[in-house]
């Protein structure tokens, strides 16, 4: 057994969980300090002129400059949306996710699937909105009723 792999007890218990680290590209790194800084609210780690850390709910995102990068290029259909395939995002309380869904609409924020519940009724009910940075990455912020529930089948 590989002594690195995640384990069941490890998955599902959220003391096991580390931050995760990852890395995007964006067209411009003074619009992407305002959009993640300022708009999302995440602080601003260590950074240089081509790319900047920030604290992207207690993981570590790093918008780097690299224009010819940016953009998703592909949708997958669920719950009979067209969900971009490359995304990423964060897992809210409900509360905060209404939050912040209040927040981008204020900022006049265009989704890409507008917030609703997705799967509802179903195992695996969730808020869900899916909008994009400036520089046409898509994120999507979800929420659960139940954490128990992100993962099940």
């Amino acid at each position: 057994m590989n002594a690195l792999a995640p384990t069941k007890t490890a998955a599902a218990t959220t003391k096991a969980i580390r931050p995760f680290h990852l890395a995007f590209p964006v067209r411009d790194i003074a619009e992407a300090r305002k959009f993640y800084g300022e708009l999302l609210g995440c602080a601003e780690g260590r950074s240089s002129d081509t790319w900047v850390d920030f604290d992207f709910y207690g993981h570590q995102v790093v918008a780097h400059l690299a224009p010819e990068e940016v953009g998703y290029k592909q949708a997958g259909a669920v719950d009979g949306h067209d969900v971009p395939v490359k995304h990423f995002g964060v897992i809210l309380t409900i509360p905060d996710w209404k939050a912040l869904a209040e927040k981008l609409q204020a900022a006049g924020i265009k989704f890409i699937i507008e917030p609703y519940v997705r799967f509802e009724g179903e195992v695996g009910e969730q808020h869900t909105m899916f909008f994009l940075d400036p520089s046409g990455n898509a994120l999507e912020f979800k929420a659960f009723a139940h954490d128990e529930m992100i993962f099940a089948k």
